[in-house]
């Protein structure tokens, strides 16, 4: 099954943290993160009401690549989303309707991260995502709170059905784009679109929530056609 988890990076205000916190409780998860916050005081205990306990067990990290450890898929939050599809970082994005069902009947960690309350996500930040989800809203004041957004979000996957496909771990995956990296240096892709290249091919494999077979086999094709390229020079 899928098991759930928040990510806050960096986040500002400690009664947002406490917001949060009941909202996960709300809605019957537990897990966690909190990247650099602020000091969790009696703002964040106070607004966070009857989960203390989510509170008192948040797993307070200093980098990102420990708040997504173990993750099958990552999942960025924007209320900027790309406008084109030239616009890889944003795009494309998903509703919290049409995430639910992407990740229905899949097995393993999905991490969704959501940003600072000032400037949400950075683009470095989103280009690791394997898909960005996206809240329809006002146009004219399509900035919602962040406590608001992880409450629409999580209604959405609180019902989510059990699963028994698992999705490739992020490490994994990682590993996958380093090679893929590696092989468009060997055929001297140009390399001013390496960068936009290698994004396009994480959103796709990203939303294509890939097994660790389908990995491999992808590894497969990528050394069969360098080992091929040797014996040709």
């Amino acid at each position: 099954m899928v098991d759930l988890r928040v990510v806050l990076v960096e986040p500002i205000y400690c009664g947002n943290v406490g917001s949060i916190s009941r909202v996960l409780k709300n809605f019957g998860f537990n897990d966690i993160f909190l990247v650099n916050p602020c000091d969790i005081g009696e703002e964040a205990y106070i607004m966070a009401s009857h989960a203390d306990n989510i509170l008192d067990n948040a797993n307070i990290v200093d980098t990102l690549d420990k708040a997504v450890l173990g993750s099958s898929l990552i999942i960025g939050t924007t209320s900027k989303p790309g406008s084109t599809t030239d616009e890889h970082i944003r795009m494309p994005f998903f509703s919290p309707k049409e995430l639910k069902e992407k990740i229905e009947e899949k097995e393993g960690i999905v991490t969704i991260l959501f940003g600072r309350e000032d400037v949400g996500l950075s683009n470095n930040i989103l280009r690791t995502c394997d898909m960005v989800v996206y809240i329809p809203t006002n146009q004219n004041y399509p900035v919602m709170n962040i406590s608001h957004a992880v409450s629409v979000i999580l209604y959405e996957l609180c019902d989510i059905g059990a699963g028994n496909i698992p999705i490739a771990k992020t490490e994994d995956k990682e590993r996958l784009f380093s090679h893929l990296e590696q092989f468009l240096f060997d055929i001297n892709y140009p390399p001013h679109k390496r960068d936009k290249t290698l994004l396009m091919v994480r959103r796709i494999l990203g939303r294509s929530e890939l097994t660790g077979r389908e990995v491999q086999t992808l590894h497969g094709i990528l050394s069969g056609a360098e080992l091929s390229i040797d014996r040709n020079k």
